[in-house]
């Protein structure tokens, strides 16, 4: 992990970094996106989503009461200052032991204090040959958390989808790369912009992007 000079805040430990989690075979987690409820606050319907909030206690992961996202326009100027609400994760898809590693891994890496809370998002981005899909419709932007994971679980048919880090949002980014399934890119939200790029298909069909993003803080409320 790249270090920020003179900082001694924990939330600054580490700029940013990729890594292949050998503890998780994303292929567990695919049943699992194909029954996704489409998210109703973006246009087109071509973004499906759950959401859930966790605390890790020890080993153990423990799932959190029902909450609302909130974000301010400062961080989300497409559908900031709305108070959100997704249907929670699959009690099946968090009994499985890869989801707890994926939990962990992110918590081990950004060293997060004990019972930080984690919003984990499960994203499916969908595309057609005539209708692109959008991962990050609200453009480059910075999430207003402190640390945010972006897991890869699949790409299905698709070109694009390029994860892009900004110092600035005019910058040229200073990390590109379609994330491959498995790998996890840990950001640190204080010091990056993000944005990932549309998706097509690259043969008839529909194609489809599914990703875990994880933050903390979760941004939930109740």
């Amino acid at each position: 992990m790249q270090k920020v000079l003179g900082s001694t805040e924990l939330e600054y430990a580490f700029l940013f970094t990729l890594r292949k989690v050998n503890s998780i075979n994303p292929e567990g987690f695919k049943p699992f996106f194909d029954n996704l409820p489409v998210d109703p606050y973006i246009q087109g319907k071509y973004r499906y989503r759950r959401l859930s909030r966790f605390i890790v206690s020890g080993d153990d992961v423990i799932k959190l009461p029902h909450g609302y996202l909130f974000q301010s326009k400062d961080y989300n100027p497409l559908v900031g200052d709305i108070k959100r609400e997704f249907s929670e994760l699959d009690d099946a898809l968090i009994e499985q032991d890869i989801f707890k590693h994926m939990i962990l891994a992110f918590s081990d890496s950004c060293k997060l204090h004990p019972e930080a809370e984690i919003g984990v998002h499960q994203i499916r981005t969908t595309c057609s040959p005539d209708n692109f899909g959008n991962p990050a419709p609200e453009g480059i932007h910075r999430d207003g958390t402190d640390f945010i994971g972006i897991f890869s679980v699949d790409r299905n048919n698709i070109q694009g989808g390029e994860t892009h880090l900004y110092t600035a949002k005019k910058e040229k980014p200073v990390f590109s790369k379609i994330l491959n399934p498995g790998e996890l890119l840990l950001i640190n939200d204080h010091e990056f912009f993000h944005f990932t790029t549309p998706v097509k298909p690259t043969a008839e069909g529909v194609g489809t992007r599914d990703v875990f993003v994880l933050t903390s803080p979760s941004l939930l409320s109740d």
